[in-house]
């Protein structure tokens, strides 16, 4: 290959190791004020509090998706995206989540009857769903720094946000205000974070919505969007079927044991999302180079994904006892099934990324289609019985379900073998089942949550780090040059 092919090789190598760099910054620290805050609100708040506001989330999942359209993602798979697709999607977001959220203002009394006909959900809601518009104003903003892979700025308001409207969210729980402080915990993150993209950002719209950019940008988005649409609801039916059937205190506890199973799931494919996509987009016409980079994407994400969600569903148990005392054991066992559950979740979100950076996005909605009617027929096969756990259980069997049917579309379309895909992911789950079993052994100590939860972390890297080592697997030394910019010293693959 040529020489400017070398120099494109290295210097993608090296944005995806500072994109990567910063993504994973940004989740980590805002997990940790989140699950800081998170701590002290579930230790002074009511499981009716959060129920509360679980049961506003589900109307908010639907609005957010509205405002977005499929929007942001279609920017994300252009090569070139045009000061006038900007502009485009910027005022049609903003235009769409204003109109839904004046839907939404008038119906919060329906909304109230559907949830127990609790009257208190009307003045939440009407504050709550703010959140959405504020975001999509922020929606561009954040789409022009992940194309130019340069997400520095997102990483920084996201944790100036955090700490915000944490500190504000802790003031209110302590000020006795209850749901409120979660309530305005959200609207002061989102507006944080948006007003501080806006002043550092640089990007104002120049244009009103274009037409032929419209439709452009339309024929990709409408694939997401409808993907979009049938993931939210299938992922917040849970949260509608326990509000609206069971009582908000039992959804209270779904709710925290899925707040803190997603800290893990979502975050790392988020961070996935934001890394991975605008490579995979660059290299989408060269088949060589899309398989070699989707063979060490699997592996990699394998790497991080399973250890991680494994290990937080082993050390469960005294994580929670630590953390909350013995108040949400009734979370405990769905915490755990949620975590394992997070592992085929990531990589068939994983795998839709591949499509959508190939720009088969009308796939994505046939994986959406799949992955829901597998949680249909689960939630359907559970209800009946009542119990929360059950439908739990339900729910991880939909996604190892979903997860063999999309890895089998996935290599049909990429020309990327199934056995191969495979082979990229089976040597990191059986060290992970090692590494859990060895948490679960020591596990077995009669001693304090504290430091049993301590002992079983300590246990678990040590398993897992040195047979990583021991067995040579090129990731830890690869993430360890990704987090530390080690590939500036390197010489580039594409050559």
């Amino acid at each position: 290959m040529n020489e400017g092919l070398t120099e494109t090789g290295g210097s993608l190598k090296l944005k995806t190791a500072r994109t990567l760099k910063w993504n994973t910054i940004d989740r980590v620290a805002s997990q940790v004020l989140y699950g800081v805050v998170g701590i002290i609100l579930a230790n002074v708040l009511s499981q009716e509090d959060f129920g509360l506001v679980g049961a506003l989330i589900v109307f908010q999942s639907f609005a957010i998706i509205f405002a977005d359209s499929g929007f942001g993602a279609a920017l994300l798979q252009q090569k070139e995206p045009t000061e006038k697709d900007y502009s485009t999607v910027f005022w049609f977001n903003l235009f769409v989540s204003i109109t839904i959220y004046f839907v939404l203002w008038f119906g919060a009394p329906v909304i109230a009857d559907i949830f127990q006909g609790d009257r208190r959900l009307i003045p939440l809601s009407k504050v709550m769903f703010l959140t959405f518009v504020l975001n999509a104003l922020a929606i561009v903003q954040t789409n022009r720094l992940m194309k130019r892979m340069d997400v520095k700025m997102i990483a920084v308001s996201n944790v100036i946000a955090q700490v915000a409207g944490g500190g504000l969210g802790i003031g209110l729980a302590l000020g006795g205000f209850g749901a409120w402080a979660l309530v305005w915990q959200s609207v002061s993150l989102a507006g944080i974070k948006t007003g501080i993209l806006w002043i550092t950002g640089g990007w104002r719209p120049t244009s009103w919505i274009c037409r032929d950019s419209f439709k452009k940008i339309w024929r990709i988005g409408l694939s997401v969007f409808s993907s979009s649409m049938l993931n939210t609801l299938f992922l917040t039916i849970y949260s509608f079927v326990i509000g609206a059937f069971y009582s908000l205190r039992s959804l209270g506890v779904y709710t925290q044991a899925d707040k803190w199973s997603k800290m893990g799931s979502a975050s790392l494919s988020q961070i996935f999302t934001a890394s991975f996509v605008p490579l995979l987009s660059r290299v989408q016409d060269n088949a060589s180079d899309f398989k070699r980079y989707v063979k060490k994407i699997n592996r990699f994400t394998a790497f991080l994904a399973f250890p991680f969600l494994a290990g937080l569903a082993a050390i469960g148990e005294p994580l929670f006892h630590t953390l909350f005392g013995n108040k949400w054991d009734s979370a405990i066992l769905l915490f755990q099934i949620l975590c394992v559950r997070g592992i085929p979740v990531v990589l068939v979100s994983l795998y839709g990324n591949y499509m959508l950076a190939l720009g088969y996005g009308k796939r994505l909605f046939s994986i959406e289609v799949i992955k829901d009617l597998s949680i249909a027929i689960a939630i359907l096969s559970t209800v009946w019985f009542g119990s929360v756990d059950l439908l739990v259980w339900g729910q991880l069997w939909a996604s190892l379900l979903t997860f063999i049917i999309v890895i089998c579309m996935v290599s049909r379309a990429s020309g990327y073998r199934l056995t191969a895909m495979l082979g990229d992911l089976l040597p990191f789950a059986v060290v992970t089942v090692i590494m859990c079993c060895a948490c679960w052994l020591i596990g077995r100590i009669d001693v304090r949550p504290w430091l049993r939860l301590g002992l079983e972390i300590t246990a678990g890297l040590m398993v897992y780090l040195s047979m990583m080592k021991m067995l040579r697997f090129r990731e830890l030394p690869e993430a360890a040059g990704y987090l530390f910019g080690r590939f500036k010293k390197m010489k580039p693959e594409i050559s």
